[in-house]
């Protein structure tokens, strides 16, 4: 078996971008439902509104790479008002139910055919990250050892970590803060938090905000790393495993969802690179699975790991059980 080649490719999917894309979507939901308890089904609404955003400034309008940036936050804050005004005075499943609806929402309708002369339809836009490769100031790649990543790689990494390293900052110390005290006693009991005299919806108003912000970052290293957005790339399975990322790591940790998105992805890749290379040596019968479905099998077989990590630690690997009790929710 060729062993170096699943090393290689599972050791790069701990620092790649898809880990970062993940864990910053993930510091996100961690704000909205990790220390808040608010129920956001529809985070890679988000993330598609930032991409898009940024996508059809410069692809569609030929503005400047930072009025995209610009243009793709403004609207993550416009789509947490518009999701969360009329919602957060309910209780906490009514939330769940628009969210999770305005991502298919905006899923469908960045893939319209009537709107595709703007957003490319279901193909998607291209050619609006020429600005951000130009800033690059790798001129060659690196090479540790068996890991390597060419410049262009180098620079979405590099950038990549700053801003997850920026959003574990802010989270720490605002959630350090009188403000981020409130927020934890909101998801602990939010009537209580009111009888003190707290504007408990101004306070879900604006973790919603904060969180969906710190989310639409990930869009942008989606969009950019790709050189592309595409609308089924920010379906509801983007939020079911940002969500699996997050508790997976931990909710109410700041380094959960970090630390939960690289083992996920280190999985995910490690799994079916290891299932390939048993189907190409022999070891598994193609009769019983090739290589074209070890994609769906690397899913099952890690959901089922997932399983019995929820069943007999069900906080996560840095949880705290007595702070989030998933299993009492």
């Amino acid at each position: 078996m060729n062993w170096e080649l699943i090393t290689t490719v599972s050791v790069e999917s701990i620092i790649g971008s898809t880990t970062i894309v993940y864990a910053l979507a993930a510091i996100g939901l961690n704000v909205h439902f990790g220390y808040t308890g608010l129920l956001n089904f529809g985070q890679s609404a988000f993330l598609g509104v930032a991409a898009y955003g940024l996508a059809m400034s410069v692809a569609t309008y030929g503005l400047p790479f930072w009025t995209g940036i610009i243009v793709g936050l403004v609207g993550a804050v416009l789509l947490a008002l518009l999701l969360g005004v009329p919602t957060l005075r309910l209780r906490a499943d009514y939330l769940a139910i628009v969210t999770i609806a305005a991502a298919e929402i905006i899923r469908l309708l960045t893939r319209s055919v009537s709107l595709s002369e703007w957003t490319g339809g279901s193909d998607g836009l291209q050619r609006f990250s020429d600005d951000f490769y130009t800033m690059n100031p790798f001129s060659q790649g690196v090479q540790v050892g068996v890991i390597g990543f060419d410049s262009r790689e180098l620079w979405v990494l590099t950038v990549g970590w700053v801003l997850v390293a920026f959003s574990c900052l802010i989270v720490w110390l605002l959630m350090r803060s009188p403000w981020g005290r409130v927020l934890k006693a909101i998801r602990e009991d939010e009537d209580a938090v009111r009888s003190l005299g707290k504007n408990v919806f101004s306070y879900k108003i604006q973790s919603l905000i904060l969180g969906g912000v710190l989310g639409s970052l990930g869009g942008f290293m989606f969009a950019i790393s790709r050189a592309a957005v595409q609308p089924d790339t920010y379906g509801t399975e983007f939020t079911f495993f940002a969500y699996t990322i997050l508790i997976l790591g931990g909710a109410a940790r700041v380094f959960g969802p970090v630390v939960g998105s690289m083992i996920f992805w280190f999985l995910i890749v490690f799994v079916d690179a290891l299932l390939i290379e048993l189907i190409n040596v022999g070891a598994i019968s193609t009769s019983i699975m090739d290589t074209t479905q070890a994609g769906s099998v690397r899913y099952i077989l890690v959901g089922l790991g997932l399983m019995v990590l929820l069943i007999f630690r069900p906080q996560g690997i840095f949880g705290d059980k007595k702070e989030v009790m998933l299993d009492a929710r």
